[in-house]
């Protein structure tokens, strides 16, 4: 299994590039989308214990979500899993010592669901392999949830691996078309047929969704194209997420109530920026409730930096401090994995970038997201703020 690196994992699964070619894991291209997301996160959160432990444990709620499967079937699941169990890992590749080593075993050894959770385990063998950095890419959560073809992500997962050396190398399209899970296929033998309807549209959505870009080149025997190799590169048009220009900010009404009072732009974006929309409404409302203040705009400024507050406004903070200890205790609670996933998964649901910068930067903490990173932790955690809410 090759999945793609997470820009936003951290700790132990930080891993440098490998600038040599890699040895390859084929896993069958027949897995559909969602089998394919979920084997991609079940990996992830058995990393950190692939070797020194036999099974794995996640909540099912939780590995629906981080699939971007949010359906309540559970029988959709089941057969998702069951297709796991039933798919084959193979392998080739040369051992520490240089000896070439063939191997294959199914993807999962087994999977359960019992009372809200998934137990799961990979064959030692397995286990050893995926849990090699020279063969392991880290998954990347936010692009994965992007693609909508199965093609596309086993391109993609396929091509990564290879970002260090800048191309897949020569495949026979025998290989090819395993990869891609169209092996068999009488129509798929015919590589006119192969590029229009599997090369073409899953190279356009690698390249539109993901972090890199690929480049298909074929080579003949004869008339007839017997190989096809990929080019890779990182996608440049990704930069373009850290541009802010201040669009997102300036649509809001607590911008539009700023600009009114007389706030400038520049000053009106940097407090909504760095104290969040609710902090900078409450101090407005609070401003606004003494007629006497000769200069608005200057007291609002006081209220902002020294936190001015009515006592019901400081009731409720206290609301707020006790959510934000809950989320940062929930956190701690996590293995270094599951913090890494439920990073990426809350990120990959941001498409406004200045709240993914103000993610970035204050995580958890983040005052622009508060609202919707409590309403992610009741998602995950329904009880996580009971005691809060006392």
């Amino acid at each position: 299994m090759k999945p793609s690196e997470n820009a936003q994992l951290s700790g132990a699964l930080r891993r440098p590039s490998v600038k040599k070619n890699v040895a390859a894991i084929h896993v069958s291209g027949k897995l559909t989308l969602l089998q394919r997301k979920l084997s991609n996160v079940l990996l992830l959160n058995a990393y950190d214990t692939l070797i020194s432990r036999s099974t794995h444990r996640i909540d099912a709620r939780t590995l629906c979500l981080m699939a971007g499967y949010n359906s309540n079937d559970t029988e959709s699941l089941k057969a998702s899993l069951r297709g796991l169990a039933e798919t084959v890992a193979e392998w080739d590749m040369l051992d520490e010592k240089g000896r070439q080593e063939w191997g294959v075993s199914a993807l999962l050894s087994f999977a359960k669901l019992k009372d809200g959770v998934c137990e799961y385990a990979y064959s030692p063998a397995l286990a050893e392999k995926l849990h090699d950095p020279k063969v392991f890419a880290l998954i990347n959560l936010n692009i994965q949830r992007q693609f909508t073809g199965g093609h596309a992500l086993a391109l993609y997962e396929n091509c990564f691996r290879f970002i260090g050396t800048g191309s897949t190398g020569w495949w026979p399209l025998e290989t090819f078309r395993r990869l891609m899970g169209v092996d068999g296929s009488e129509y798929y033998e015919s590589y006119k047929h192969l590029n229009a309807k599997i090369i073409k549209p899953a190279v356009a959505e690698v390249n539109k969704v993901s972090d890199i870009m690929i480049t298909p080149e074929i080579r003949k025997q004869g008339r007839a194209v017997s190989d096809i190799r990929l080019l890779i590169k990182r996608n440049p048009q990704l930069s373009i997420l850290d541009i802010d220009d201040g669009a997102a900010l300036r649509k809001g009404d607590v911008y539009t109530q700023l600009r009114a009072l007389g706030v400038s732009d520049r000053l009106a974006r940097q407090w909504l920026s760095e104290h969040g929309e609710d902090y900078v409404s409450e101090k407005l409302a609070y401003v606004s409730r003494r007629n006497q203040v000769k200069s608005p705009v200057s007291y609002l400024r006081r209220a902002i930096d020294e936190d001015f507050a009515a006592p019901q406004p400081k009731a409720a903070e206290s609301v707020r401090a006790k959510q934000l200890k809950a989320v940062q205790d929930a956190v701690a609670q996590r293995s270094p994995t599951r913090r890494d996933a439920d990073r990426s998964l809350f990120r990959s649901r941001l498409s406004d970038p200045v709240l993914m910068d103000d993610f970035d930067r204050h995580g958890w903490m983040s005052a622009l997201n508060s609202q919707g990173i409590f309403a992610f932790w009741r998602e995950l955690e329904p009880d996580l703020f009971a005691q809060a809410n006392d």
